[in-house]
């Protein structure tokens, strides 16, 4: 799908409605905890504000269902904004009615504006049309910078560009869709996909949307148990999802037709359990104990996985290896990122828990592309077509 960029668009003295992801952690103080995706809109803002653009910003922060909560106030994003553009960025607040029309119209060419939280109305995640039709209303250009929201049809993804003339993706939207595009539909190879995290049922949709276009998947963590259950070994009291025993024997019959070499791991670090590590120990997945959990890959998967991954031209991360808030069983996780950053291949990580790991790891730097959304990265490999992309194909 052929996205316009704000690049190729003119925005000099109009009024620009940017939709972008400032849904940061807050602590009890409301500072913000992590300002990442802050930081990440700055190249677009920035850009506009060169070009003359009057920037009308607008978020979503938590989920406040329809309801003003002051705990979940943009205002804090604006003060961290102001600081990081050396300029003041004023706040509105509300996003609708007077005051925010009267505040829009007073914009100079290059100022920016904040409004308040868009879900602070119920109209927002309902895509309702007169909401949608009054934020329009603002503006002359639409410009969507939100690629972690980019799955939602709400009013600010959807509703708003169906009804401005004039619309576009922000930099940091583009760079993720030519990121992703590039490790999944052109990737150089061997392609590689690792995949971690709880649940199978998680990653279903992709495992089988890309299965037939993977050299190698890599699956350790939770998931993991339910595939070596399927293929006849007993994993102890590990957690396993029944229902997907099915699946998990369809997704390796899959992989064998085309080619796809799954690698599941071979030992394991086992303990009675998570909060509980009472005869923590490394063991083959054969002799897993029938009163332990497996809750990370061992030493020799670690290997395994790591001479995948070095020798990949092209790496996909999601989900981590095993229980890795737990320092007795994170080392996996852990030297599943550095054989990432180690490699010489484009990698693309995605996903909350990855990033943390990526974070904890301390190797952010040495990954090729860091996908700042979660549930639209997850759609995006399931090669749905995102709803607030689709609103900006002209």
């Amino acid at each position: 799908m052929a996205v316009k960029s704000i690049r190729e668009i003119d925005i000099k003295s109009k009024k620009v409605f940017f939709r972008f992801d400032f849904n940061v952690p807050l602590d009890a103080q409301g500072i913000i905890k992590d300002d990442t995706r802050i930081r990440r809109a700055l190249p677009t803002i920035e850009y506009a504000m060169r070009q003359g653009a009057k920037c009308i910003l607008a978020s979503h922060l938590g989920r406040p269902k329809g309801e003003k909560i002051p705990e979940m106030s943009l205002r804090p994003v604006a003060l961290r904004l102001s600081e990081l553009l050396g300029k003041e960025v004023q706040f509105v607040d509300d996003c609708l009615g007077e005051s925010v029309k009267e505040a829009v119209d007073k914009l100079q060419d290059g100022g920016v504006l904040l409004l308040e939280n868009l879900r602070f109305h119920a109209g927002e995640t309902k895509n309702d049309p007169k909401f949608a039709a009054e934020l329009a209303s603002l503006a002359d250009v639409y410009v969507n910078d939100a690629f972690g929201t980019a799955h939602r049809a709400h009013a600010s993804t959807v509703g708003v560009p169906d009804l401005l003339k004039v619309k576009a993706a922000g930099l940091l939207l583009k760079e993720e869709l030519e990121n992703l595009d590039r490790a999944l539909s052109n990737p150089r190879r061997p392609l590689v996909a690792v995949f971690g995290g709880a649940k199978v049922s998680d990653k279903i949709a992709i495992l089988r949307n890309i299965i037939q276009n993977m050299n190698s998947v890599l699956i350790g963590g939770g998931m993991a148990n339910t595939f070596l259950i399927a293929q006849g070994i007993n994993v102890g009291s590990s957690k396993i999802e029944e229902d997907m025993l099915a699946v998990a024997v369809e997704i390796l019959e899959t992989a064998g037709r085309t080619g796809c070499k799954i690698v599941l791991p071979s030992d394991v670090v086992v303990a009675d359990g998570i909060d509980d590590v009472t005869g923590c120990k490394i063991v083959d997945v054969s002799t897993i104990p029938a009163d332990k959990m497996a809750l990370d890959i061992g030493p020799r998967t670690v290997e395994q996985f790591r001479r995948v991954i070095l020798d990949a031209g092209t790496i996909v991360w999601n989900g981590p290896m095993g229980v890795f808030e737990v320092d007795a069983f994170k080392l996996g996780t852990m030297e599943i990122a550095k054989a990432v950053a180690d490699s010489e291949g484009f990698s693309v990580v995605g996903g909350g828990d990855t990033l943390r790991a990526v974070r904890q790891a301390g190797i952010t730097d040495k990954i090729s592309y860091i996908s700042t959304g979660g549930g639209a990265f997850m759609e995006f490999m399931e090669g749905k077509v995102l709803p607030g992309v689709a609103a900006l194909d002209v």
